[in-house]
């Protein structure tokens, strides 16, 4: 089922965008990505084990992780990530804030130029989305993606992160019916909290090394991020940790008038002679592949859940005291809600 805002179903079929992860200029430098998972987002699946709500299995193997980078873009910090990745040739998953790609659009254009996974974090990042009615919900999440792919300058994945990681079950029913997955963490680097970088490189090596694989988050607005990742980075090379580069089946359809009106301001504000029309959002997306690298692709696992009833984990203490093992408890207590009589709600986390 589509909302009724949106105009068809687009089918893409690309496995990514832009120049193939493998495509590497520094070959020795890289970290090898074993596989490339497109998901199907047609029934709203949800992943990563960090939530209050019942979520996919995991779809990583053994040392697999999947890179991803929240509340950017910013111009100096943004850009340094995306060196440090590109001397790595290394894919990542960018979840930005609309209003942040709405200022600094170039830098949009760039990730989306490079290769990487774009998908949307909210308009303007709401802390607690559980305090809002759902009808700011929709809101946020459908201008934030409007704005990204306005932004962007061409179509974007159906892929969602909640602010601060707070999931709801309104949102996520709404999600559903919209097509768009839902991308929750198994790794914490706790990069918002720490701000030395060599504590920031050996917590997030640590974490992943006990947690073996998963979907790691960092954020593009960090300073002690963009230090931190050439280090991080070559200890995982070193940890023979492999990358997974998530890309989508079908491409997202924003809203129309919201995309409209925001590319219109955008239009003005940075004077462009061209701006992307909903149009660009049809038909079909291409690789542009080198044909002497296309017997080295990295193989494609397709991922295309049923939808299920969205509806709080089962084994939820255990998964809580596993949490509360891995990430020593800090900042993030709140993605865990406590239901007793007339008790406050969780407070505020910053994602």
């Amino acid at each position: 089922m589509r909302h009724p805002f949106f105009i068809g179903t687009i089918v893409a079929t690309a496995i990514a965008c832009g120049q193939p992860a493998y495509a590497c200029q520094n070959p020795n430098d890289a970290l090898n990505t074993s596989r490339i998972v497109q998901v199907d987002a047609s029934n709203g699946p949800m992943y990563g084990r960090i939530s209050r709500f019942a979520s996919e299995p995991q779809f990583l193997r053994s040392k697999e992780i999947v890179l991803t980078f929240d509340d950017g873009p910013s111009p100096r910090l943004t850009r340094s990530i995306l060196a440090t990745l590109a001397k790595y040739c290394a894919k990542a998953t960018f979840f930005p804030v609309g209003r942040m790609a709405m200022a600094y659009p170039q830098i949009m254009q760039e990730i989306a130029q490079q290769g990487h996974t774009i998908g949307g974090h909210t308009w303007s990042h709401p802390n607690n989305m559980r305090r809002l009615a759902i009808k700011s919900i929709e809101k946020q999440i459908e201008r934030g993606f409007a704005a990204v792919a306005a932004a962007s300058q061409q179509p974007i994945s159906p892929f969602f992160r909640f602010p601060g990681l707070n999931d709801d079950g309104r949102a996520l029913r709404y999600l559903q019916k919209r097509g768009i997955a839902t991308f929750s963490v198994d790794v914490v680097s706790d990069d918002s909290y720490i701000s030395d970088v060599e504590e920031l490189v050996q917590t997030t090596l640590s974490r992943i090394k006990q947690q073996g694989r998963g979907i790691l988050l960092f954020h593009d607005i960090k300073s002690v991020t963009a230090e931190a990742l050439p280090q991080i980075l070559e200890g995982l090379k070193n940890a023979n940790f492999n990358i997974v580069h998530l890309t989508s089946k079908f491409t997202l359809v924003p809203n129309q008038t919201m995309h409209e009106r925001l590319a219109k301001k955008l239009k003005s504000k940075t004077k462009q002679t061209a701006t992307l029309s909903l149009a660009g959002f049809q038909g079909t997306v291409r690789v542009r592949e080198e044909p002497q690298l296309r017997q080295t692709a990295p193989p494609v696992t397709h991922l295309a859940p049923e939808r299920r009833k969205v509806e709080l984990a089962k084994l939820r203490a255990k998964r809580v005291r596993n949490l509360i093992e891995t990430i020593d408890g800090r900042a993030w207590t709140s993605i865990i809600e406590h239901k007793k009589t007339n008790a406050a709600q969780p407070s505020e986390t910053t994602n």
